[in-house]
């Protein structure tokens, strides 16, 4: 008969954890813990993905489609890693994540719905540790040490592998948020979060067979090689920088050639004006401005090997935009302007940029939205709120980008102290989820008022060198993508702070 040992800590402790994740954890347990059954109680469990045959990637949304479908509501993803496999090593590489969800299956009632899933993928018996198209470990059920027959949790090699440990350790906050998280720290002697540093932690990201990567196109971008440059091409009369001079599609694709011969990694086209105090124009007036510019723009062959992102807040330009070819979207109200867009982006499968704004464009810059009491703080809360709503939405962390908002709805003095705590909005996002913290961050200070204040230029085009100034800053700060009028000049930067950082070891989140 199946034992199940709940434990039960007789206080929360350690509310922070060390930002080094060093953090030594001690638990005081029932000296009386008694053995009972799982009742029909809602339960949170951590389970651990994995693929190695066919389309990994569509393995795991068709598995977690199926989890879904099967009573299993995923609240959180890791982010996602390519890793070498292990103990059987002569066969592809493997896709490794993970997702915290909340299940009224008990223990045995989960494993057989992850069992008949991985059967029903086309996942057979086979060699142990060999080739699989999808393979589901429960990794932890509620506050349940559970040793049976056929199941053991938490699963017994968890420790020892870090294409486990890294995803896991991603479904965590810095600080503890509850006494289910408390119970799995405690699970390790010395706690999840030392026990991987023992492996070698962040360290071991990059290298050893061990990549975090964002999938895009075809492709898994690993997006801490190099910072990417993003050209800004927008197909409006009225933006702040460039209204109007690309909005015939002959000058719209000959700028797109143009940044990309001067080394633009991504092309992001925008056809609705986002400036303060900037009305909206419909769906069909934005869809007719982008459309024909986007459908020229993926006949180019030099188009072949970059990236082309959507600038929208409307749920249905993005649907038509990625339908004809576009990679991702990116979204300055974070699905708070379109009441379908993150439901739409979730079936989409395609990167997701979400940025940090107060209210909308026409009423961004009010005194109520600019009121901060510590902006990089409120900015890291506000920002992981989007992603925590976007991934109930459906859309997996693994897509996620984040895009502070330098810009909109922030004064001079904010826009600043942004640029100087990109790694303090990280670690303020880390404290309710690694993951997401360890997400791409993009920043746009180009040619931005805030520079003009500080540099006395009221012309937009007059602003390039203070950009340069400002994505230097935000690069060595921590920034993976910067997005720029200017590519050429902004490309130089690039290099050099990549050079810089390369010389000093690069951190993966800077």
């Amino acid at each position: 008969m199946s034992i199940f040992k709940q434990l039960l800590p007789s206080r929360l402790a350690y509310t922070h954890a060390r930002a080094s994740y060093r953090a030594s954890f001690s638990f005081f347990h029932s000296s009386s813990d008694a053995s009972i059954q799982v009742q029909s109680q809602e339960q949170e469990v951590v389970i651990a993905l994995g693929s190695n045959v066919g389309d990994r990637l569509n393995n795991f949304n068709e598995a977690l489609s199926q989890m879904k479908k099967s009573g299993i509501e995923i609240t959180r993803h890791a982010c996602l890693y390519e890793t070498e496999p292990a103990y059987v090593t002569d066969q592809p590489l493997f896709l490794n994540s993970a997702i915290r969800a909340i299940t009224k299956l008990g223990p045995h009632e989960l494993l057989s719905v992850l069992k008949k899933i991985e059967k029903e993928m086309g996942r057979t018996k086979g060699i142990r540790y060999g080739p699989r198209p999808i393979d589901l470990d429960i990794l932890f059920y509620g506050k349940y040490r559970i040793n049976s027959e056929i199941l053991t949790v938490p699963h017994e090699r968890i420790w020892e592998r870090p294409f486990v440990m890294a995803p896991l350790v991603d479904l965590l906050g810095s600080d503890i948020d509850d006494d289910t998280v408390l119970c799995w720290h405690s699970f390790s002697k010395k706690g999840l979060f030392e026990s991987w540093e023992e492996l070698g932690g962040e360290s071991l990201i990059g290298k050893d067979g061990l990549r975090r990567v964002l999938p895009v196109g075809d492709r898994l971008w690993d997006w801490s090689k190099k910072t990417s440059v993003m050209g800004i091409l927008n197909l409006t009369p009225d933006s702040f920088s460039d209204g109007g001079k690309f909005e015939s599609v002959g000058s719209a694709i000959s700028q797109v050639r143009k940044m990309i011969s001067e080394g633009a990694d991504i092309i992001d086209l925008g056809a609705q004006s986002t400036r303060p105090m900037a009305s909206r124009i419909s769906v069909q007036e934005e869809l007719d401005r982008l459309i024909p510019v986007l459908e020229k723009t993926l006949e180019l062959p030099e188009i072949e090997g970059k990236l082309l992102s959507i600038d929208t807040f409307y749920s249905e330009v993005a649907s038509e935009a990625v339908s004809k070819g576009a990679h991702m979207v990116n979204d300055v109200s974070g699905g708070q302007l379109d009441s379908e867009m993150l439901r739409v982006v979730a079936g989409l499968n395609v990167p997701y940029i979400t940025m940090h704004m107060r209210g909308e464009p026409s009423t961004m810059q009010n005194s109520e939205n600019l009121k901060y009491d510590d902006v990089c703080k409120e900015v890291g809360d506000e920002l992981y709120e989007r992603v925590r709503t976007a991934e109930l939405c459906g859309v997996p962390a693994w897509r996620m980008v984040l895009d502070p908002g330098i810009g909109f709805s922030k004064k001079t003095e904010d826009n600043l102290e942004i640029l100087m705590g990109l790694k303090r909005i990280r670690s303020e996002i880390g404290r309710k989820s690694l993951g997401v913290a360890r997400a791409p961050v993009l920043i746009g200070p180009s040619r931005k008022r805030f520079l003009g204040e500080v540099c006395d230029r009221a012309s937009a085009v007059e602003r390039d060198p203070g950009t340069v100034a400002a994505v230097t800053s935000g690069v060595l700060g921590g920034a993976n993508i910067v997005r720029v009028h200017n590519v050429k000049d902004n490309v130089d930067a690039v290099k050099l702070c990549d050079s810089m950082l390369d010389r000093g070891g690069r951190s993966c989140t800077r």
